[in-house]
């Protein structure tokens, strides 16, 4: 695990204060620089962790492994000084090779530590690192010995990051038995509550029936439907509909309908067309907690392979698969533009530790079926059994039965995912999460909702933990950037980090004055005017602030196990 910290220039050891950018996804070290921002700008120390996971792969087929400052190396000369080496002993790297040349080991999902159960623990220990850090410059001297002057009983120390690194921030809070942390304020967090919460989950005064589940569970589930989903006429208007369905149900290239086709043939869908198969599909990811705000991102998630992604690199993390598993026949590797396994470009290769995201596709490195009838493929190109491209549903339902079956496979994966289950309890910390309503890879439903009801049932009135939704927001603010490429996500979707850099203003000003946090409240943004993909000049207009009280049909309400967001 590494770690790094960074001390501005105007950090003032009189009023101390350190917040924690924990990588989001599967990021390195520098995958919470977006967050660690504010601190710097706050004057505050910040304390990174790459929590086990990392853009920089082994590269089995030259055997050299990324070093701690991103540089590579050959794997015999770096010893243990790898930052991950996949571990296989020579006969099993040389078998590995013949078998399946130019392939890449990731530390995330072929480390075979299961991380994400330390990812608590790998923030704490960040903070740490930036205590003796701050120590060793600002510690007063006793006979040259530095002393510890500063500590958490006067350093303000707030746990935070998005998205997974988000939820590291929350595992920390929950685990923190020696008072580092002060405070935690996240957006989007992936969190895991445990398989028997009894929590309730209400929007406008109904009931949501699926809530709670797993990462692993409900994107293995989109995994199955996005595809044919897309496909749906009832979302054709939306981001990227128009260029899915050009590439991937065209004439020469029918993969999304051909999924929709197993999907029915495998007795999950039921309907005889593809637009019915799509709209069925579509309603499945509703039934399954997607909130209807979802339904426009599914077309753009689902071209850009982030199910598939994800499904892999967190089955292998969980089940702790070796890379030589070839976990439902998965791997990862260069492709050709037709698809075929290729050696990769050194350049990519170089520069993945500072801009590779640790989840295939990424930097050049596809995800490989190995299974493919015809061969291994990049996998939406592979061709299944039954002699068709329908984007890999073998592989899919594989991943799906290793969360939902009672097989060896499956019982092992299932072990790991209890390993990462947080228990709602912030030990009287205050917090806030913000979360995008509109979320399409962490729902809310399956994370921040339920994540709520479950900390006030644990910790009762001593919960000071607040929730705020945000509607116009969703995940991926770096899309709404990409105005060429995805016209529509500009004049749909606000992006959620400024309330993640006012929630962190609000809980700074809470410690260091006493300011009362802001009530739990959904907030109403407004989309930006203009054409898609020429979207006006965002305003203040278009994201107005937290309020301290809100208005009574903006209130969230909260009571142990349940939580009620108004529509």
């Amino acid at each position: 695990v590494t770690l790094m910290v960074q001390v501005p220039a105007s950090f003032d050891p009189k009023k101390p204060c350190i917040i924690t950018a924990t990588a989001s996804g599967s990021r390195g070290v520098y995958g919470g620089i977006s967050t660690g921002e504010w601190g710097l700008k706050r004057g505050c120390a910040v304390a990174y962790s790459d929590k086990g996971t990392g853009g920089a792969p082994h590269d089995l087929h030259n055997d050299t492994v990324p070093l701690i400052d991103g540089t590579r190396s050959s794997a015999s000369a770096a010893g243990k000084n790898a930052a991950f080496n996949a571990g296989l002993s020579a006969s099993e790297l040389a078998a590995f090779n013949a078998d399946t040349p130019h392939r890449f080991a990731f530390k995330h999902a072929h480390s075979g530590q299961n991380v994400e159960k330390d990812w608590g623990q790998s923030t704490l220990r960040a903070v740490e690192f930036a205590f003796y850090v701050l120590n060793e410059r600002f510690g007063a001297l006793d006979n040259g010995q530095r002393l510890r002057t500063l500590q958490p009983s006067n350093t303000i120390t707030i746990a935070s990051s998005i998205s997974n690194g988000g939820g590291a921030a929350i595992a920390a809070a929950e685990q923190d038995t020696q008072g580092l942390i002060s405070a935690v304020a996240v957006s989007e967090p992936a969190v895991h509550l445990p398989a028997q919460a009894a929590v309730t989950v209400q929007r406008g005064g109904t009931r949501v029936e699926v809530t709670g589940r797993s990462l692993i569970d409900y994107t293995t589930y989109a995994n199955l439907y996005q595809a044919c989903a897309a496909l749906a006429p009832s979302v054709a208007a939306t981001p990227y509909a128009a260029a899915f369905a050009a590439g991937f149900a065209s004439k020469a290239l029918p993969i999304a309908p051909n999924r929709c086709a197993a999907l029915r043939d495998a007795g999950l869908l039921s309907a005889n067309t593809t637009e019915a198969q799509a709209e069925e599909a579509l309603q499945k990811l509703r039934a399954y907690g997607w909130e209807p705000e979802s339904n426009d991102l599914h077309a753009s998630l689902a071209a850009f392979e982030v199910a598939p992604a994800v499904s892999v690199t967190f089955a292998n993390a969980l089940a702790r698969a070796s890379v030589k598993d070839h976990l439902c026949g998965f791997s990862y590797a260069a492709t050709t533009a037709a698809g075929s396994v290729t050696p990769l470009a050194a350049a990519a290769l170089a520069g993945m530790f500072a801009s590779g995201n640790g989840v295939p596709p990424s930097s050049g490195v596809q995800l490989i079926n190995n299974r493919g009838k015809l061969g291994p493929a990049r996998d939406f190109l592979s061709v299944s059994s039954s002699g068709l491209a329908d984007w890999n549903t073998e592989g899919a339902l594989c991943l799906r039965n290793l969360v939902t079956g009672s097989d060896a496979a499956a019982r092992k994966l299932q072990a790991g995912l209890d390993e990462t289950r947080r228990n709602g309890n912030l030990r009287g910390k205050p917090a806030i999460i913000v979360h995008g309503r509109a979320d399409a890879l962490l729902p809310v439903n399956h994370t921040s909702r339920p994540y709520a009801a479950l900390n006030r049932k644990v910790e009762g009135a001593a919960s000071k933990l607040r929730y705020v939704e945000v509607t116009n927001a969703q995940h991926f603010d770096s899309f709404i950037g990409l105005p060429a490429v995805l016209p529509g996500y500009d004049t749909r979707y606000i992006p959620l980090h400024v309330y993640l850099n006012r929630a962190l203003d609000a809980m700074y000003e809470h410690l260091s004055a006493g300011k009362p946090l802001p009530a739990s409240q959904v907030v109403r943004t407004v989309p930006r005017a203009g054409a898609p993909g020429k979207a006006d000049a965002i305003t203040a207009a278009n994201v107005p602030p937290l309020a301290g009280t809100p208005a009574a049909g903006n209130a969230i309400v909260v009571t142990e196990g349940a939580i009620a967001v108004p529509e």
